[in-house]
């Protein structure tokens, strides 16, 4: 990726923050980085707790994990092998709250039906976990970020601009896809004047580049500053999503079980140990908001 108004610092940056996005993207990744969050864990317990992930799927999970240096594979002997995160993928636990806040306040919880009732209501609270692969699927894709770089770099900017800057060796056709998807995803808009400037939602993603970019570079959070995004600060006990939710029961809560010790190498979060397993997970796939604001 190359853009020519981003100074090559900020583009390096830039650079690392996408590489950690699509490292992060696959779908369950969050889930499982936060499942061995508290401990290291036989690769039975981590089934045991990611019940709705196929066999076939969370062995290959594992492993990307494992060549992304987030997860490290301990061999105690042929018969006893534990999963535990890395220092790196430790360091990730901060960045986290911080992606769920923003997908708790900016993505759409559309009402559903009750079943008896047949009348709209609230959604179930979305699990902590969720919040964070939701915020990571939309500004994941390949020019999203890129774009809204590009945006709060310049301000209001025209198609063109933009190709130049996001796409300099594309046609000027090809940069209207990624910007209407990122207008469907209300990270953007449309100026009077036909520009295109960031949403509400985007400016909001501030904290969230912030921190992604702090664990990129390998800086404390809350000591990291950005020459773009400004100071990487971490959420208040004010923001709290939900419980630090991982797993996928949508039968009725169980009682809620502690779990075992502090999360690994994190400092203090909204979320305790104790909320770990204490909320089922409602069925929400991802949807495009017919007011084309941020989705789920």
């Amino acid at each position: 990726m190359a853009a020519t108004g981003l100074s090559r610092t900020t583009l390096n940056d830039l650079s690392r923050v996408t590489e950690s996005l699509q490292m992060l993207a696959p779908s369950w990744s969050v889930w499982v980085l936060m499942t061995l969050a508290a401990q290291p864990l036989r690769y039975s317990e981590v089934k045991a707790k990611l019940a709705l992930l196929a066999d076939g799927q969370l062995h290959p999970k594992l492993g990307k994990l494992v060549d992304a240096g987030l997860v490290e594979r301990t061999e105690h002997t042929p018969r006893h092998v534990t999963y535990g995160l890395t220092r790196r993928g430790a360091d990730l636990m901060p960045v986290l709250p911080v992606l769920a806040a923003w997908g708790d306040t900016h993505l759409e919880n559309p009402l559903v039906r009750n079943k008896a009732t047949g009348e709209l209501q609230p959604p179930q609270p979305v699990a902590v976990a969720q919040n964070i692969e939701d915020t990571i699927a939309l500004i994941s894709p390949r020019h999203s970020t890129p774009l809204v770089w590009a945006l709060k770099a310049r301000g209001p900017a025209s198609a063109k601009a933009l190709a130049a800057e996001v796409m300099p060796h594309y046609s000027l056709s090809r940069v209207y896809p990624p910007l209407r998807q990122v207008i469907d995803d209300g990270l953007a808009e449309t100026t009077p004047a036909g520009d295109y400037q960031l949403s509400a939602s985007g400016r909001a993603l501030a904290p969230v580049y912030q921190a992604l970019s702090a664990w990129a570079a390998g800086y404390p959070l809350a000591e990291a500053t950005h020459s773009l995004w400004g100071q990487a600060l971490t959420p208040s006990s004010s923001a709290r999503s939900g419980p630090w939710l991982t797993t996928q029961s949508r039968l009725p809560a169980p009682p809620a079980v502690p779990a075992p010790g502090q999360m690994a190498k994190a400092p203090a979060t909204p979320w305790q140990p104790g909320d770990l397993f204490s909320h089922p997970i409602p069925a929400r796939p991802l949807a495009i908001s017919p007011a084309g604001g941020p989705r789920r």
